[in-house]
Parts: structure tokens; C-alpha cells; sequence
């Protein structure tokens, strides 16, 4: 959207407009990359549409209700009233499974005042004021932590026998299909077979013939399943494919096109459901369609907090209360697996285990610089470079070269490290997280491990569980 006046001039001036004559009733903003002009009808008394009228800047302020658009500040009292998030907001209200913050988790030691997210510059800031010497101590925790923890830690690429419906592409053209997506999602499953969640029961000949009711009756059977931060959802969309599932639960905060519901619509025996809402605010023991169906969690792109919102949902802290009675949330789940990523996102409020933390000498402010840190996980190359490096050999050798009586500060250091040092130190980052992620999970009574797909998920690490009880 254009709202500078000179913009507009400074744009017509250089595009070669066509000979023909602008129609009558429609914008003369000329669109440069569909070569014809605007098909909106003008304003009164004006040659353009609301959206290419040249307004300036100065008369734009962002809306109070959704920041990520602007109006005008004449109309700002009105837009406020009918604000599309606002609907959204209301209409959200009004579901009995929305529960303000239920999964965020809290910082007990912060103000309400400090309770914002903590943004990398912020993070960064942190590190670069830290002295020398403190650096090197947080070095030492890392490596130490890490040599204990890496071992508890397996590379597990499958590309099970039932996706390759998907992997040798026998699905419907029409699908979208990229190989190294479909590959993440093919190994994702794999895990969960090979974990004994997921069975490879459903034969591409007998797809067409499965039976969810007698699903329902059998216990050891999953019959539905929940993707987290579903976006398209295409991960289901090759669960329900290749493993027969016929109830499918989507949580996805955002609005996408191309969704992966139309083709499951059209599958006769499954049920889709689409929540819209904020895992923060998911309130799973009051979806009624989900009361006493045995249901698998799924996860693929459970960006930095995401993972520890959908952990909390998925086995809930908190009690509610009927009938002025407290009682235990209690689901019917069977299974979860989330393949973690962006941890340069991680926030200490959200973190679900910062008692782990805190038992291997981690503090806050600790946590924040580890969390930034793993965003040089993607430096280097992994396939070459790192495969044959002892990590806590080669942070032993920074922390004696480069931290040396000559070093003038932790900025000075940090721009002297290589694309393998940096790598490795965001790689052992990423593993302290999840291992605290992970000994959570356990402590309430779950069969889980940790598994590194290192050839497909790169640097991402897939958090399996099983009920176990």
C-alpha cells in the first residue's frame, strides 16, 4: 500500500503506461507487476481507491487492537469498534476451551511490569556486557552439562514403510509436495512408529475399509490426533493417509491459504475440526469432541515457547473446578512428538522446567544467553564440518584461546569465533533446552526420549513420548 504522495508520482513517472483508456469507474493506480490498473471502484471525488489514494504517512498511526496494520487517525475511534480481531477476540471468548494464559507458565520472580518477552537484541546485550571471566564460566557449564546429557541423546532418521504413499508420491497431484517437507514429515512418523505409538496396520488396499468405531472400542489404538501449530496442516494430512487416523484436531493461531482441510474434508470417515486459537490459551480438557477419545499430539514447526505451551496442554499442571470441587485434568493420551526448533526464541517464563535450570547451575540470565546462542546453530556445514568434532574439546580449546588474558571482552570474542565453534556451541545449547523439555516429561510418568534426525530435521530434535500408564 502506497500513502506517499511523491511514491505515486515517482512510480507513474517511470512505468510505461499502455495507450489504452482507463475505464471508466475504476482506480487509476496503474499495477505494475498484473501490467493493468487497479480493478477497485474510486472514492468520491477522487481518480483511486481507498487503498491507493496518496495520503501522508503523518495521518497513519497503527491500530491499538492489531499493530500489524495501520489506519487513518480520523477513523481510528470507529475501526476500533469493528477491528476483525476484535470479532475474532469475541467470538474466541465465547468457546468454553479458552482459557486466558492457562499453558504460559510464569516467571516467579519477575514484576508484572517484566513480564514482556525478552527480545534477542536484548539477549545479545546481555552476553556482550558480561566480563570475561563470567563468560567463561557460563562456557563451563555448558560443556560440562552437555558432556553428561549427549549420550542420553540417539540420531534416529526412518523413513517408515507406510509413508511412502507420500515418499514415492501416489498422493493426489494437486497436493502441494516438496521433498525435504515430506521427508521431515515421513521421519517425524517413523519415530513414532519405531516408539510403538503409531502401528502400520492400514495397508494402502484396506485404507478405504477402516473402521473407526472399532478403533474407538480398542484401547491400545489411537484414534485421534492433535497437530499444534498446524499451519497448512500437511503433517496430518500424511498421518491420516498413511496410519488410517479418522479424527483430526488442528490448533493453529493464524489464518493460512492453501490449507491441507479441504482434501481431509473429502475423506468420508474423518472428522476435522479447526481450532483457531493461541496455545497459551487452549484449554484441552474442555473440548467436548475430544472427552474419552484416545488422541496422539503432534508437532512440527513448535517455534521456541511453542514447544512448552503445547507440553503444558497436553499434561496440564492446573486444576479446575466443578461444582466449587477441585479435580485433576485428566485426558485420554497416548503419544506425543514435537520436533523443536528456533530456541532463540525460548522465554524463562514459558520454559516448562526451570527447575532443571536451576539444578545444573543455570540461572535466568543464564538461560537467556544459552537461548541466544543457539541461532549460530546454522552456522558452518553441518554435513562436513561437524561430524567429527568432540564438542566439549573444542570449547575446552575457545575458552583457552580465546578468552586468554589478552581478550578485551566477550564482543571481541564472540567476533573471533569461526562458523565451527560458534555451530558447535549452538548445537550443545539446543540440546541443554530440550533435555530439560525432556526430564519434565518423564517426571510425570511418561516412557520419553530424545532423537536427533540430524540427515533430514538438520538441527532440530524430535522429543517422542508414551503413555505409560
Amino acid at each position: 500500500m502506497l500513502r506517499s504522495c511523491n511514491s505515486v508520482a515517482i512510480l507513474s513517472s517511470k512505468i510505461f503506461l499502455p495507450k489504452e483508456e482507463i475505464m471508466e469507474g475504476r482506480c487509476q493506480f496503474w499495477l505494475p507487476k498484473k501490467r493493468r490498473y487497479c480493478a477497485n471502484a474510486p472514492l468520491y471525488a477522487s481518480s483511486f481507491c481507498g487503498n491507493h489514494t496518496p495520503r501522508s504517512d503523518g495521518q497513519w498511526i497503527p491500530c491499538p487492537v492489531d499493530p500489524s496494520h495501520s489506519v487513518l487517525d480520523k477513523n481510528l475511534r470507529g475501526h476500533a469498534k469493528r477491528c476483525p480481531l476484535v470479532k475474532q477476540i469475541q467470538s474466541l471468548s465465547l468457546q468454553p476451551y479458552y482459557r486466558k494464559g492457562i499453558n504460559g507458565g510464569r516467571d516467579e520472580s519477575a514484576e508484572k511490569d517484566e513480564e514482556a518477552d525478552v527480545s534477542s537484541e536484548t539477549k545479545r546485550n546481555s552476553v556482550h556486557n558480561m566480563s570475561v571471566t563470567q563468560f567463561i564460566e557460563l562456557l563451563s557449564k555448558i560443556r560440562t552439562v552437555h558432556g553428561a546429557l549427549r549420550k542420553d541423546i540417539r540420531d534416529s532418521y526412518k523413513m517408515p514403510e507406510a509413508c511412502n504413499l507420500w515418499i514415492k508420491r501416489e498422493v493426489d497431484r494437486k497436493l502441494p509436495y516438496q521433498e525435504k517437507h515430506v521427508m521431515q514429515q515421513a521421519s517425524i512418523l517413523g519415530n513414532l512408529e519405531d516408539f510403538g505409538v503409531l502401528k502400520n496396520s492400514h495397508h494402502a488396499s484396506m485404507r478405504g475399509l477402516f473402521d473407526f468405531p472399532m478403533l474407538r472400542e480398542n484401547q491400545n489404538d489411537v484414534a485421534a490426533v492433535i497437530e499444534f501449530g498446524a499451519g497448512r496442516g500437511y503433517l496430518t494430512q500424511m498421518l491420516a493417509d498413511c496410519y488410517g487416523i479418522n479424527e483430526v484436531f488442528l490448533v493453529e493461531r493464524k489464518s493460512y491459504k492453501h490449507k491441507a482441510d479441504r482434501s481431509l474434508r473429502q475423506k468420508e470417515s474423518l472428522v476435522l475440526e479447526r481450532l483457531r486459537i493461541d496455545i497459551e490459551d487452549l484449554n484441552l480438557n474442555a473440548v467436548e469432541s475430544l472427552r474419552g477419545i484416545p488422541y496422539l499430539a503432534i508437532g512440527k514447526h513448535l517455534c521456541g515457547p511453542a514447544t512448552d505451551l503445547t507440553l503444558r496442554c497436553c499434561l496440564p499442571e492446573h486444576h479446575e473446578r466443578d461444582n466449587g470441587l477441585q479435580k485433576t485434568v485428566c485426558h485420554d493420551h497416548r503419544g506425543l512428538a514435537i520436533a523443536t526448533c528456533c530456541h532463540h526464541l525460548c522465554q524463562w517464563k514459558h520454559y516448562i522446567n526451570k527447575t532443571y535450570m536451576w539444578n545444573i547451575g543455570i540461572s535466568k540470565e543464564d538461560f537467556h544467553a544459552i537461548s541466544w546462542f543457539t541461532s549460530w546453530a546454522v552456522d558452518a556445514d553441518h554435513g562436513s564440518e561437524l561430524c567429527y568434532v568432540d564438542c566439549e574439546s573444542e570449547m575446552q580449546s575457545i575458552a583457552e584461546n580465546k578468552c586468554g588474558e589478552d581478550a578485551k571482552g566477550v564482543e571481541e570474542i564472540l567476533r573471533n569465533m569461526n562458523a565451527v565453534e560458534r555451530a558447535l556451541l549452538g548445537f550443545m545449547c539446543k540440546d541443554i533446552i530440550d533435555m530439560g523439555r525432556l526430564m519434565w516429561i518423564k517426571e510425570r510418568g511418561m516412557e520419553a526420549e530424545l532423537v536427533k534426525s540430524g540427515r533430514i530435521l538438520g538441527d532440530s530434535i524430535s522429543i517422542n513420548s508414551l503413555n505409560s500408564s
